[in-house]
């Protein structure tokens, strides 16, 4: 297996998470029920999904734990 090209070196601003809108985002966004693109999916690992496209927010984690 080859090694990734920045391993071992400080992640470029352009690739990181803009941590403050991404919980921001989890607690104000709601999906719309209506757009295929918003739904969450599973997988192996669990849920896929990231509140910066609308797809994993709290009141999904809410409606999750009380199921």
């Amino acid at each position: 297996m080859a090694l990734h090209e920045l391993a071992g070196k400080p992640a470029p601003r352009d690739i990181l998470v803009n941590i403050p809108r991404l919980i921001s985002n989890y607690y104000t966004n709601r999906p719309n029920p209506d757009d295929a693109s918003q739904a969450v999916s599973f997988g192996t690992s669990g849920h896929r999904g990231s509140s910066l496209t609308n797809t994993f927010n709290e009141s999904f984690k809410t409606r999750q734990t009380k199921s």
